[in-house]
This record gives C-alpha cells, sequence and structure tokens, in this order.
C-alpha cells in the first residue's frame, strides 16, 4: 500500500486565509445592507412608507430601444404593513437618478 503524506499549511497562511474570507463576507454582508437601505428610502419617496421584508431579487441594465439610453430596473419584494398585502415589482431608475415603479401588491 502507498501512503501519501500532506503537507500541513502554515499557521501564517490559515490565518491570512481566514482574513480574507471574513473580510469578503462582511464586505458581501454590508452591500446587501446597504442595497436593502437604498431601496427603503426608494420605495418612502415612492408611497409605500411601512413596508417589512425588503428584498432586492436582481438588477438588470437594459437598454430603451427608442431614445438608445440604458437604464437600471430592480426586481423587489416585500411587505406592506399599511395595506397588508405582499408585494412583487420592478423599480426603474432612468438616466436622470428618477425612480419609477411597476409593483403588484396582492
Amino acid at each position: 500500500m502507498n501512503h501519501q503524506q500532506t503537507r500541513k499549511l502554515p499557521k501564517k497562511t490559515v490565518i491570512t486565509i481566514s482574513i480574507i474570507v471574513t473580510l469578503g463576507i462582511l464586505t458581501f454582508v454590508t452591500l446587501q445592507t446597504l442595497k436593502v437601505e437604498k431601496f427603503s428610502e426608494v420605495l418612502y419617496t415612492l408611497d409605500h412608507k411601512n413596508i417589512k421584508n425588503l428584498k432586492v431579487v436582481n438588477k438588470q441594465s437594459v437598454e430603451d430601444m427608442q431614445t438608445k439610453f440604458k437604464t437600471t430596473v430592480y426586481k423587489v419584494v416585500f411587505d406592506d404593513l399599511d395595506l397588508n398585502k405582499n408585494c412583487i415589482g420592478f423599480i426603474y431608475r432612468d438616466k436622470e437618478g428618477n425612480y419609477i415603479k411597476d409593483i403588484d401588491c396582492k
């Protein structure tokens, strides 16, 4: 039988990898939190003032066929506590930074 020996990673390498992974996780959580806070404010300005469980599902860059300008579309899901309904829909951000909603609450 052939037994191959493996070499242990040095302690310094393990610590470096652990720090990089921890920083990556913290960065991801921070960016997700900031994105949710941003869209909470956007939805507040679009007349959804009392919301809960906001989730930004995805972000897409789209181009208007007539004007050839690129805009951004976000798909959001949240609970509107004022209406007692679950809402899902799209938020469009145009080139000037204005937001337009297309949200359906059921």
